[in-house]
């Protein structure tokens, strides 16, 4: 397997931007469960419960530095979306190499919705997303020169 990527937390000043409540001491960087997954499980920095048709933003305090040419997608881990129709509000989440020098850290938000009929609940630590690395292509005729300077969303401001 070739090695593309790292994990690392964001700053505690970041993080309190987004909830107050977390250390990022506390933050558990993804990891896969077994030789075999392709995914890195995400942990909830907090526990949290979702009832049918609520929707939450988890700040993961997580960021991802990879090579150029590799993308990070995110999903529900496959038994929360089997079990309770959780899904991302995003459907995919897309995570570009140089997001990880954005103005925020490169920090992963996952927003997520439980479209199923009961509540689900995440405690603390608990896996509740996966992140799956992907290498890409590029057009022949591609030219693009732009270089990233926002975070989340600022892509289409070229």
């Amino acid at each position: 397997m070739k090695k593309i990527a790292q994990f690392f937390k964001v700053s505690q000043k970041e993080m309190c931007l987004r909830d107050k409540n977390v250390s990022v001491e506390d933050i558990k960087l993804p990891r896969r469960a077994t030789v075999g997954s392709a995914g890195y499980d995400f942990f909830a920095p907090v526990g949290f419960t979702l009832s049918p048709g609520e929707t939450i933003t988890i700040a993961t305090g997580v960021r991802a530095k990879m090579e150029n040419g590799w993308v990070l997608k995110i999903y529900p881990r496959s038994s929360l979306g089997f079990k309770y129709r959780l899904r991302l509000d995003n459907t995919v989440g897309i995570i570009d190499s140089d997001y990880f020098y954005a103005e925020n850290e490169g920090h992963i938000m996952v927003k997520i919705t439980n479209l199923g009929e009961k509540s689900l609940t995440v405690e603390s630590g608990q896996a509740f997303c996966q992140g799956i690395f992907v290498e890409y292509g590029i057009t022949v005729d591609d030219e693009c020169e732009n270089l990233r300077t926002g975070g989340f969303g600022s892509t289409d401001k070229f």
